[in-house]
């Protein structure tokens, strides 16, 4: 029985998987962060798009 106990306590592998999982959870933040600042910028990319094809067809109506 303490063997087994000293193995246990001996034992890295859950450390190792404990460390990995916080390098993944980094890497979704980082992710998550470079995400949200390319959102940002497609959106005032497609608002300018709309502004600017709004702007073209309202000059280009004879009638309006």
């Amino acid at each position: 029985m303490l063997n087994t106990i000293l193995k246990f306590l001996d034992d890295e592998n859950g450390a190792t998987a404990v460390e990995y999982g916080l390098i993944c959870a980094m890497l979704v933040i980082a992710m998550m962060t470079a995400l949200n600042g390319v959102a940002g910028e497609t959106i005032k990319m497609w608002t300018k798009i709309t502004d600017s094809s709004r702007t073209a067809m309202q000059n280009s109506n004879p009638n309006g």
